[in-house]
């Protein structure tokens, strides 16, 4: 087995060994819920026929080069057994044939736990229990380093199959593809407009590293700045919205469903913070929202994914950091729920067009150049440390999977190691929007939150509607 080791290696990419490092560890949880009970019989064939063949990360250690001391994914024999959790639960806690309570603890626990870094960066839970959501539950947990959430949702996709037509391949929701700034048709007519975005990208770049560096959020309802030697001990819980709901502030104010679903989680936030502390409605507090930036529209295969001719689609992790400022409650133009959707879209619209990104991502590679990546990713770590929320999005299908022909009647993920208070992640599926929260324990009301959420959207819906009349 030693000669198929040393046979198989890949170089870990930059972000990948940020994301793996002695500063900053994080996971990605990917949440199914079952319509039916499971039977785990099929456990070890199918990740020995469909999961691990997608993808030659799912079979590597991450390692040091004994010549060059980079970082190299070594593939090496994968004991599968190793990577099978199938946990029991006491039913003391059980409440009318549910573990919901049991389940939520789970979670917590091994969102704390640190995966051996001498097996494949990745486990699978399986549990068998019922909650009010599901007749069982499976949960991936994944080291990010693996890739990003774009990667891991190509890679499920190409592991589930319709519950309907296995044959036919599943749809997405549409969406724009992104559009450059920069024209070649335009960019006489647009050199003044260019002139001023370049200008405002720089002292946008400025402000990134001021606020990366130096300049925390303020201590608010959702930030405690506790400093974490292990993973940070959270709860994990979530809401569900229907995506028509969504679309309907969408259209009556011509603004995309992102904008509407930031503009919802900014607002919720701010409830939220209002009903814990009313002086922190003046409180300075950022969200780090996630960008993807593969110029692409839609999911590719894995097999195009991690091909040479990838048209920009490659596996990985491919994302960036936009600072977004999360409105003041103090200011009175945002008394009005609706201006939190203008302003994301103002503020993150300008920022995705902008050279923040491409100059960060230099800046990271100066610094890892200079100083080694863990410099690099001390800096990711302050970065995240020194905002009050990440906020990450991933699209699903509009069909229902099914797994083994097991349908899956819920889907939703969770980010876990950041060193932030909350982590808020979104997914999109079968018409339903799930927003989940990864809330730090004891220290945020998981429930209370939720129900600043849904009073959010209530009040968009309520305030949009009388934009009409």
């Amino acid at each position: 087995m030693e000669g198929f080791e040393e046979e198989i290696t890949e170089p870990v990419s930059p972000t990948g060994q940020y994301l793996n490092s002695s500063c900053l560890c994080v996971y990605i949880l990917g949440v199914l819920e079952f319509e039916i009970s499971i039977d785990d019989c099929q456990t070890l064939s199918l990740l020995q026929d469909v999961f691990l063949p997608i993808n030659t990360r799912f079979s590597s250690i991450m390692i040091k080069d004994q010549f060059n001391g980079e970082k190299i994914w070594k593939r090496v024999e994968v004991n599968l057994e190793d990577h099978i959790n199938v946990p029991e639960f006491s039913s003391e806690k059980s409440c009318n044939s549910f573990y919901d309570e049991s389940l939520d603890e789970y979670m917590s626990k091994i969102s704390m736990e640190h995966l051996p870094q001498d097996r494949p960066l990745w486990d699978i839970h399986i549990i068998k229990y019922p909650t009010k959501n599901a007749a069982a539950t499976v949960v991936f947990k994944l080291h990010h380093a693996l890739g990003d959430g774009y990667s891991l949702m190509g890679a499920l996709l190409s592991c589930l199959e319709r519950a309907d037509n296995p044959s036919l391949p599943f749809t997405l929701p549409s969406s724009q593809k992104p559009k450059s700034i920069f024209s070649t048709k335009a960019i006489i007519k647009r050199f003044p407009s260019i002139f001023s975005s370049t200008l405002r990208s720089m002292m946008d770049f400025g402000w990134s590293i001021v606020k990366s560096s130096m300049i925390e959020d303020d201590l608010t309802p959702i930030r405690s700045r506790a400093d974490d030697v292990k993973l940070r001990k959270i709860t994990i819980s979530n809401v569900s919205f229907t995506m028509e709901r969504i679309k309907e502030v969408k259209s009556r104010l011509d603004v995309s469903i992102n904008d509407v679903i930031a503009g919802l989680i900014f607002f919720g936030i701010r409830l939220y913070m209002l009903e814990i502390n009313q002086e922190s409605r003046k409180a300075s507090s950022t969200a780090l929202v996630l960008l993807n930036t593969r110029n692409i529209k839609g999911y590719k295969s894995v097999k195009e994914m991690v091909s040479k001719n990838n048209n920009g689609a490659a596996w990985g992790n491919q994302f960036a950091f936009l600072h977004i400022p999360i409105p003041k409650l103090n200011d009175p133009k945002f008394e009005n729920p609706l201006e939190f959707i203008w302003e994301a879209h103002k503020e993150i619209s300008r920022k995705k067009n902008s050279l923040v990104t491409p100059l960060t991502g230099m800046l990271l590679n100066m610094v890892k150049t200079i100083r080694g990546p863990e410099a690099a990713a001390r800096y990711v770590h302050s970065t995240l440390r020194n905002s009050s929320t990440t906020i990450s999005n991933i699209i699903g299908p509009v069909e229902q999977m099914a797994l083994a022909n097991h349908p899956v009647k819920g889907l939703y993920f969770m980010v876990v190691g950041p060193p932030e208070s909350l982590t808020v992640t979104i997914m999109s599926y079968m018409g339903k929007l799930r927003i989940a929260f990864g809330s730090e324990k004891d220290f945020i009301d998981k429930q209370k939150m939720k129900s600043c959420m849904e009073k959010s959207l209530e009040m968009i819906i309520k305030a949009s509607t009388k934009t009409m009349a």
